[in-house]
């Protein structure tokens, strides 16, 4: 049988409807091998690989531990890690479900970025063990790519690991996201001729992408942004918000509006959905002329884009079969060699800018319309685009 929904290449050109049947036979295995980069062909290569060859090497790391980054593939190599909290539209379905999951972002890392990768799926939902079990493990890797971790955990995870470990750490459902919507927003608000810094965007959701979202924004100098939750705008005077959300409200909603979502949309120039609530499309007719909505939910946007259209001069949505589609893997791949190119030691907020003013830039002014605002995820300029802008960001 097929899926309800064929996907369809980026291209648009390729309609062929996706089974079941292909998608568990593709993931039968797993979807990752260990490729050996020299050859074994002989006893000579077999005593230079291993025995008693590699002996040599292990004892100049032991003596210079600097060579651990030159002679193992370590300082190039990003762990992807979940705990099978968040995944995808699936929420907490454990870590050895999550796995098939991780085993594509490894994919996609060596796909687009040229970089090895390893998932490793922890079987704890524990802050403090999570981060025992990654700092016992750096000799391992050079970088972490957290993945799927629910939220408010995610966020005091990411920040802890950053300050345990002396590598670049990203969680990408939050700065990936963040990164493709600023390039994303960047073109938009060219395409319908707005100065950044006076446009009002609403964020619906307050979770992990979009509190990050919010965050890359007002960094980049966005005039405002509000932010939902479930139980309505992000304000000051609420009493009901975790620390992180605490946090927000004093740094966004700059008017103090209370309300929910009509109240967050009238006079908006931007909607930004990053959650699984529906916009009630009465709302979306309050918001400025030549409105700008970002419908990411996946696989059901928060509105339809041919309904979207009716409100919104540009939409964008996260999925492959429409225009316009605002993917993780213009972002990542892209940002971690660039970080590991340069020896970072961290990711910050000024090189997830500079990775999506490159995003934005390959999309050319004779190019850039209302269904062409970023890239396509297959365009091979990317990642080397985005890994240089990164590597110098990290430089100033």
């Amino acid at each position: 049988m097929s899926i309800e929904t064929p996907i369809q290449a980026v291209s648009g050109l390729d309609s062929t409807p996706i089974t079941t049947e292909e998608i568990f036979a593709s993931h039968e295995g797993g979807k990752l091998s260990v490729a050996c980069s020299m050859p074994l062909d002989s006893k000579r290569d077999l005593s230079i690989a291993y025995t008693p060859g590699v002996a040599q090497v292990s004892r100049a790391i032991a003596e210079n531990p600097d060579m651990h980054a030159t002679h193992t593939w370590a300082s190039r190599l990003v762990a992807v890690v979940s705990d099978g909290t968040a995944v995808l539209g699936l929420g907490n379905i454990g870590a050895a479900a999550s796995l098939p999951v991780m085993e594509g972002k490894s994919a996609l890392f060596k796909n687009f970025g040229g970089l090895d990768s390893i998932p490793l799926v922890l079987d704890t939902t524990d802050v403090d063990e999570i981060i025992e079990t990654l700092v016992r493990l750096r000799p391992s890797f050079g970088a972490v790519n957290l993945e799927d971790i629910s939220a408010p955990r995610c966020f005091e995870l990411e920040e802890r690991l950053i300050e345990a470990l002396d590598c670049p750490v990203m969680h990408d459902d939050q700065h990936g996201t963040a990164v493709v919507v600023l390039a994303a927003l960047t073109n938009a608000a060219k395409v319908v001729g707005k100065d950044f810094a006076g446009m009002r965007a609403v964020v619906s959701g307050a979770g992990a992408a979009g509190i990050a979202v919010a965050e890359i924004l007002i960094n980049a100098g966005l005039g405002d942004v509000l932010l939902l939750d479930s139980r309505g705008i992000i304000h000051r005077n609420r009493d009901d918000l975790n620390s992180i959300k605490a946090k927000y409200a004093a740094k966004t909603n700059k008017d103090d509006l209370m309300g929910g979502t009509r109240e967050a949309l009238e006079g908006a120039d931007v909607f930004i959905g990053v959650s699984s609530a529906k916009v009630d499309v009465d709302h979306l007719a309050g918001m400025n002329e030549g409105a700008i909505i970002f419908a990411l939910s996946n696989p059901d946007p928060e509105v339809m884009p041919d309904t979207a259209r009716e409100y919104a001069a540009v939409v964008a949505t996260g999925r492959s079969d429409f225009p316009n589609q605002i993917n993780n893997v213009l972002a990542f791949p892209g940002i971690f060699r660039g970080a590991l190119d340069a020896g970072a030691r961290r990711i910050t907020p000024e090189m997830k800018i500079a990775a999506a003013t490159a995003i934005a830039s390959l999309v050319g002014e004779d190019e850039l319309d209302s269904e062409y605002i970023v890239p396509s995820p297959l365009d091979p300029r990317v990642a080397g685009a985005v890994a240089s802008a990164v590597a110098k960001a990290s430089q100033a």
